[in-house]
């Protein structure tokens, strides 16, 4: 029987064969003869694959799966645009966009009363909570966390806390969503709500259907736009140090790719297939990476508290969502 022990000091052997075997099998989709036996490589069990893997093993390459899962994601992101058209995108998206002005100014409203006000959560560490909550997980911790002049251990905390949500996401919304029978539109829209981070959101429409993945992408890329407006309301609230904002310009990449795929590439739509099939198989990859860079020492991180404002706020956001998708 192999000890955990011994299982730690071979991760990165174990790390490497996992991730090739993935990369294999999903190359298996070109060859028509195997496409088949690539079908069960999914957004979630790659990421599962990556939690096991962290548990049991400890991390390996936390610098590398740190850098190439950020920007395989944006990567991926980009060339999921070119699998989408920009008058379908726009008219699917609309729905979600009257929901977010409001889901994105009452989560932070919601998520500092009760993080900082009742639970007695720092300040900045609440704040950050809120922030990823209401936008884009870490992205928006990222961008505000410097304006807000927090701590490395703010930060970490935050961003622990949003990383451990966003891992459980992805496998209970695609559940969640048959269970209320949600059809594509309805389950694209929740989940750009209620999960926190693009590469999850991405993950579980991706998991539900393909309408639900380009409405999923469309409406929360442009609630992450929310990013810029927050960091500055940040500085101004809290008096910040005025530092540089991080605009994420994937996005707009994103939407450029859209355009291009909309109106040149209109003739000619196996490139933009193309792209975009090998699109969906990085982010596969990118939910390898996400799920072997949580660790015991985050879990351990996180403490009750910021855990319990993050589940609480989740909870509002997720709830209140769904009620007015389904009522709406």
């Amino acid at each position: 029987m192999i000890s955990v022990t011994a299982l730690q000091q071979n991760s990165k052997t174990i790390y490497v064969g996992l991730l090739s075997t993935l990369t294999v099998f999903l190359l298996m989709d070109y060859i028509p003869v195997l496409a088949s036996f690539s079908q069960w490589v999914t957004p979630p069990v790659s990421l599962f694959l990556g939690l096991i893997f962290a548990l049991v093993c400890g991390q390996a390459y936390p610098k590398f799966n740190k850098k190439v899962s950020k920007y395989l994601l944006q990567y991926s992101v980009v060339g999921l645009g070119f699998g989408m058209n920009l008058q379908a995108s726009l008219a699917s998206g609309k729905e979600g966009m009257e929901f977010t002005i409001i889901s994105v100014i009452g989560t932070m409203i919601i998520g500092m009363f009760i993080g900082h006000k009742l639970l007695k959560v720092d300040r900045d560490t609440a704040y950050l909570i809120s922030s990823g909550t209401a936008i884009c997980g870490g992205s928006a911790i990222a961008a505000v966390g410097p304006v807000l002049k927090a701590k490395d251990s703010e930060m970490s905390v935050a961003l622990a806390t949003i990383f451990v949500l966003n891992a459980i996401a992805l496998f209970i919304f695609p559940v969640l969503g048959h269970m209320f029978g949600l059809d594509q539109q309805q389950f694209g829209t929740w989940a750009a709500i209620a999960i926190h981070d693009t590469s999850s959101v991405v993950g579980a429409g991706a998991a539900y259907g393909e309408e639900a993945l380009k409405v999923a992408t469309t409406i929360k890329l442009t609630r992450a736009l929310w990013i810029i407006p927050l960091a500055f309301a940040t500085s101004f609230i809290f008096k910040g140090s005025g530092k540089k904002v991080s605009i994420p310009w994937f996005i707009l990449y994103f939407v450029v790719a859209i355009i291009l795929n909309t109106y040149v590439l209109d003739g000619v739509p196996q490139f933009g297939q193309a792209v975009s099939g090998l699109a969906r198989k990085g982010l596969i990859i990118t939910m390898f990476f996400i799920g072997a860079s949580l660790s015991m020492d985050v879990l351990k991180q996180v403490g009750m508290k910021p855990l319990i404002q993050g589940v609480a706020l989740w909870a509002v956001i997720s709830l209140s969502s769904l009620a007015y998708i389904l009522l709406f």
